[in-house]
């Protein structure tokens, strides 16, 4: 998994490459921007990296490049953001965190916000944490979310175990 310094760490380093005044180690040009706020494509824009971030997005990335950039012709390919999965459950596809961020990373996804509920209903509080800790060994970021009770419907549902306030509390 790579390890990235410290957003402080990194940003005089950032606002150099995006200002000139360093150069980027990659910079990606002739690429075509998807702008997942304003729904557009932009064509013809580039990218400057350095340390593994990104320092600048624009139409013209020339002055990020120095002697040691390397510069790589996107030719008119998609340039998008990591994908975000706002609210999934990884058991329910009958995967581990590790083999669900083996399929999706290569399609985008870099964060994914998970609620176990599944597992907790079989493994109780045992369970959320086996897959909380299989999470933070994954290269993408898995967020683990509490899940706020197991049964969804308590009295509804035969389940092995049971998670209660007091749960919660102690994982929080």
């Amino acid at each position: 998994m790579t390890s990235f310094p410290s957003w402080s760490a990194s940003a005089p380093d950032l606002v150099a490459v995006a200002a000139g005044r360093s150069a980027a180690d990659l910079v990606i040009c002739g690429g075509a921007l998807v702008n997942v706020q304003s729904r557009e494509v932009l064509e013809g824009w580039e990218v400057a990296i350095v340390a593994g971030r990104f320092a600048y997005v624009g139409p013209d990335a020339s002055h990020c490049v120095g002697e040691q950039t390397e510069v790589v012709e996107a030719q008119g390919r998609y340039l998008i953001p990591g994908l975000c999965d706002a609210h999934m459950h990884i058991e329910s596809g009958m995967l581990t965190p590790a083999e669900f961020a083996a399929a999706v990373t290569p399609h985008g996804t870099t964060t994914m916000f998970t609620d176990p509920h599944e597992i907790a209903n079989v493994l109780g509080l045992d369970g959320v944490r086996m897959m909380h800790d299989e999470a933070m060994m994954q290269p993408i970021n898995i967020f683990t979310q509490m899940p706020s009770c197991a049964p969804s419907a308590p009295g509804l549902e035969t389940t092995g175990f049971e998670i209660g306030p007091e749960d919660v509390a102690e994982a929080m």
